[in-house]
Formats: C-alpha cells, sequence, structure tokens
C-alpha cells in the first residue's frame, strides 16, 4: 500500500529545496530586469517573441521568473542586471520598520521570506538591508508574535481573515500553532496518547544537527 504524501518544507535560504512544491511555486515569481546583452531564442520564453528562435534584444526591460534569473546571472558577464521589486525597496522597509503587522503580504507578494532570500544571490548593495528587515525584528518576529498568538486564541473558528494578510510561510506557521493547539486539547481531553511535535520543528532540528555534522 503507498504511503500518505508528505509535504516536504521550504529552503529557507539562498537555495531552493527542489522537493518543496513551495519553493517550486516560489521559483516561477518574476523579477524586473533588464537584458545587458542579446539573449538568443529567450524572447519567446520571457513572452516578448512570437517564435522560438527569436531574441531578446540588449536593452530590453524584462519580467524574469525567479528560476531563470539566477541561471542567466554572472557577476562576470554581465547577461542581465535585475532590479529589487518594490516590497523590498527602502520605502517598503521603512514601512516594515515602523509597524511590520499592517502589511498584507499575501497580496504584495505570497513567498515573501522565501523570495527575499533568493534576492540575496544577486549582487545588490542593498542586500545587508534586505536581510535585516526580513530576518530580524523588524518583520518576521514582530509578525510571528501575533500569528502566534492568534493561532492560540482561534479554537474551532473560522480563521480565513486571520490568515488572508500572511505568506506562505506565516501560514505554515499558523496551521502548526493551531495543530499544536488541537493536539493538547485532544491531549487534556484524553483523545490521545502523546503529544508530538510538527514537522517544522522536526526538520529545523534535522538541518541543524546536519550542519553541526558538518
Amino acid at each position: 500500500m503507498s504511503e500518505a504524501y508528505c509535504p516536504v518544507g521550504p529552503g529557507l535560504g539562498p537555495e531552493e529545496n527542489f522537493l518543496s512544491l513551495d519553493d517550486i511555486l516560489m521559483s516561477q515569481e518574476k523579477l524586473p530586469g533588464r537584458a545587458e546583452s542579446t539573449l538568443p531564442r529567450l524572447a519567446f520564453a520571457l513572452g516578448q517573441g512570437a517564435g522560438a528562435g527569436d531574441a531578446v534584444p540588449e536593452g530590453s526591460k524584462l519580467e524574469i521568473p525567479l528560476w531563470l534569473a539566477k541561471g542567466l546571472h554572472d557577476s562576470k558577464r554581465r547577461i542581465i542586471s535585475v532590479e529589487l521589486p518594490k516590497i523590498y525597496k527602502e520605502a517598503w522597509r521603512t514601512v516594515f520598520s515602523a509597524d511590520a503587522n499592517v502589511v498584507d503580504l499575501h497580496k504584495m507578494g505570497p513567498y515573501y521570506y522565501g523570495f527575499g532570500s533568493q534576492l540575496l544571490n544577486f549582487d545588490n548593495p542593498e542586500n545587508p538591508e534586505i536581510a535585516q528587515t526580513i530576518l530580524q525584528a523588524s518583520t518576521f518576529i514582530s509578525r510571528f508574535r501575533r500569528i502566534m498568538d492568534s493561532s492560540q486564541n482561534a479554537y474551532n473558528e473560522d480563521t480565513s481573515v486571520l490568515v488572508a494578510r500572511l505568506d506562505e510561510l506565516e501560514r505554515a506557521l499558523f496551521r502548526a500553532g493551531q495543530k499544536g493547539l488541537n493536539d493538547f486539547q485532544c491531549w487534556e481531553k484524553g483523545q490521545a496518547s502523546q503529544i508530538t511535535a510538527s514537522n517544522l520543528v522536526q526538520n529545523y532540528g534535522k538541518r541543524k544537527f546536519t550542519d553541526m555534522d558538518g
């Protein structure tokens, strides 16, 4: 008998996990950019030509899927240049610093954290500020507290409004919080034999020990 599908978590770093459906979908998100040289036979793939053999002229503005942008990016050979999406620019970083909880991350980019981590692969002078914003107190930690509070105070309720403004990573954390609360309620009522750690925690522990072994 075949085993049930077990979801694979995202890479949560500069490299995707190619077994993760979330990372596969995230890699389709597009980046604004510019062709710094002629790109042979790529016009059709980038929606700029009718035939499969058409080239993208040098200087053309592009909307490039992340996976292709990473493949074409080369710091030594100027093939393409990549611009920051507006959600990662200084104006929005200022908004996050003021109050990260007011931002509808799902509307601005459903893979905000994962996509932002991938941007660190490109040579951008604002990379340190991007990393500071997405990974430290100005965004993730500030929103994480509210997400977990909400997940623990919405037992057997419609949570669609609570998760509507969250990116996909935050939604996974919310679901983990809800599952933990539900498991505890079942255990407290004698309906479960034991409480087990969530898959997110287990996967994080495995990665941590692997890094230590290396």
